[in-house]
């Protein structure tokens, strides 16, 4: 049997009410199209390090409706494939009125779904998602959303190794690690070409953000992290080929039709007339490198209405502000455009960052604490220290860099106060990260209820002494002696309170997010084996609870 044209996807992208975007990596230069209801539209593909790419426009659709569809390559049918078990995929477009459902999740590794995969790093929920929903046992969500570490390029798997260790010796820098865009491309391979996920990603729409494995560990944590990887020989070539593959396989998918018109590399591969394919690399490569030199010349985050509800996805990596004098999770730029974008007048304002907005509080503190010291609060020495500290257990979230937490605070206290329009029923930070989830409320009295929401991991549970660690860097006697330690070198009070309301949980989950009458319900689901039958999970409910539409009634776990 002839291999397929296709590489990777189909992959259903960004979706409205009227148009959609389906993304491909085929095996050489081609003419890809997506045939549907006798309608077809196609696109060249373009070049980027050997590889192949093609992102085909679809217009013209029809709002609320679902049309399956196929994928051509130079007019030979690629997807679905031959037999497959599962449903035909479909584009279903946005419907005006309809309340929105939103799964999300982060942290997922890419190894085998076999008895010695599913021991060492879990059940993979999303795949028990997939098959769910193929078997028409679980909700198809108007997005997916995957909120950071969407592929490990420092902590690389067995079969990943190997393909390292078939061009180039293991034993020399960086090691295990990814090195450049050809092992980037195939770390991609290996998260994506799973049939059942497969399926999924070709059918229902996803949105995506880094964080900082999907580059490495504690990525921008501090400008002395930064200098440290930037005098390694291997770092430059890291960081230009994890941003460039980032553009390509996850990012330009996100963007809206009118946001890929002024995109600068979309213009280059809309416009170009051949002859032959286009070779991206070059720009491609030059602009990996200018994002990471000069951040503020490029946006990874974006901002999508449905409806009546928001969603804010918020790059919390490239943008960061690491000069000492002015520290910040979000340069200048990037705050001017979150600012702008943190209005009232929607039911719901999602705001999704990679990294939890609100921490539980003992391990906020900790992190206002070490930030302090590592910049100079108590010394010299205790700055090492603080430095050492903040880099070996990951203090590099919201907490830890208190300009920006405080600033953006403040506005989401503005927002649901009604102090930027109407406000909304509630401001939600969507995010993942710590590999373990949980949902936090701040203590208010009027106004919308500000909420995080918390998925992690997909697939890469915490080891269990870990997960103690965790709990006790997180909660009981962690909160009042870190409020302590951070008022002991001038940390300012938050300008609020909250508590978790529910959780911790360890398992492997992916969220479902449903917008109804009675308020946001988020449901956190996992895979089960049963029968030893590993490859095909049923999804369970591991909590679920509503965010009521109503100020006066109580949240509560």
């Amino acid at each position: 049997m002839a291999a397929s044209p296709l590489l990777l996807g189909p992959m259903l992208r960004y979706v409205d009410e009227t148009s959609a975007a389906i993304w491909v990596e085929t095996r050489a230069a081609c003419r890809v199209s997506v045939h549907a209801e006798g309608r077809s539209w196609d696109a060249a593909t373009f070049a980027v390090h050997g590889h192949h790419y093609a992102l085909v426009e679809v217009d013209g659709l029809e709002p609320g409706t679902e049309r399956p569809y196929e994928v051509r390559v130079d007019g030979t049918l690629a997807w679905p494939e031959p037999d497959s078990e599962y449903p035909a995929p479909v584009i279903a477009t946005l419907a005006p009125g309809r309340p929105l459902r939103l799964a999300f999740g982060s942290c997922r590794t890419s190894v085998s779904h076999d008895r010695a995969g599913n021991r060492g790093h879990g059940v993979d929920s999303l795949r028990a998602f997939a098959l769910a929903v193929a078997g028409g046992r679980g909700i198809r969500p108007d997005l997916l959303l995957f909120v950071g570490d969407q592929v490990y390029a420092d902590s690389t798997s067995k079969e990943m190794q190997e393909f390292i260790r078939a061009r180039r010796d293991i034993r020399e820098e960086p090691g295990k690690e990814l090195k450049d865009y050809e092992e980037y491309a195939h770390l991609y391979q290996l998260a994506w070409t799973d049939p059942a996920n497969r399926w999924l990603l070709s059918c229902v729409p996803t949105a995506m953000i880094f964080d900082d494995h999907d580059i490495r560990d504690d990525w921008n944590a501090s400008l002395s992290w930064k200098r440290k990887m930037e005098a390694t020989s291997w770092w430059q070539g890291r960081i230009v080929a994890g941003l460039a593959s980032y553009w390509v396989y996850q990012h330009l998918g996100n963007l809206s039709p009118s946001e890929r018109a002024d995109d600068e590399l979309w213009r280059r591969i809309s416009t170009h007339e051949g002859p032959g394919e286009l070779d991206l690399t070059e720009a491609l490569d030059e602009f990996a490198d200018r994002c990471d030199k000069d951040p503020e010349t490029y946006r990874f985050s974006f901002c999508r209405d449905f409806d009546d509800v928001r969603l804010i996805v918020v790059d919390s990596r490239v943008s960061r502000e690491l000069d000492p004098s002015k520290r910040g999770l979000l340069d200048a730029a990037e705050f001017a455009w979150f600012d702008e974008q943190m209005r009232g007048g929607f039911r719901h304002v999602l705001v999704a960052s990679s990294l939890p907005f609100l921490l539980p509080t003992g391990l906020h503190h900790v992190e206002a604490w070490d930030e302090a010291i590592s910049e100079g609060a108590w010394g010299r020495a205790a700055a090492w220290v603080g430095e050492k500290l903040r880099q070996a257990v990951d203090l590099e979230h919201w907490a830890a860099f208190q300009n920006s937490f405080q600033a953006v605070a403040r506005i989401a206290t503005e927002v649901a106060d009604g102090e930027r329009g109407a406000p909304p029923q509630t401001v939600t930070f969507l995010s993942g990260d710590v590999h373990y989830s949980y949902l936090a409320e701040v203590d208010r009295e009027g106004g919308g209820r500000i909420v995080q929401a918390v998925c992690s991991p997909v697939r890469n549970p915490l080891p269990r002494f870990l997960r103690w660690f965790a709990v006790v860097m997180s909660y009981g006697l962690a909160t009042p002696i870190g409020a302590a330690a951070a008022r002991s070198v001038k940390v300012p009070d938050p300008p609020f309170t909250w508590r978790t309301v529910k959780g911790p949980w360890f398992d492997n989950n992916l969220a479902l997010l449903e917008d109804g009458v009675d308020g946001l319900t988020m449901t956190w689901s996992t895979g089960v084996i049963d029968d030893g039958d590993e490859l095909h999970p049923r999804l369970e409910a591991v909590a679920s609870v509503t965010v009521p539409a109503k100020r006066d009634v109580p949240l509560s776990a």
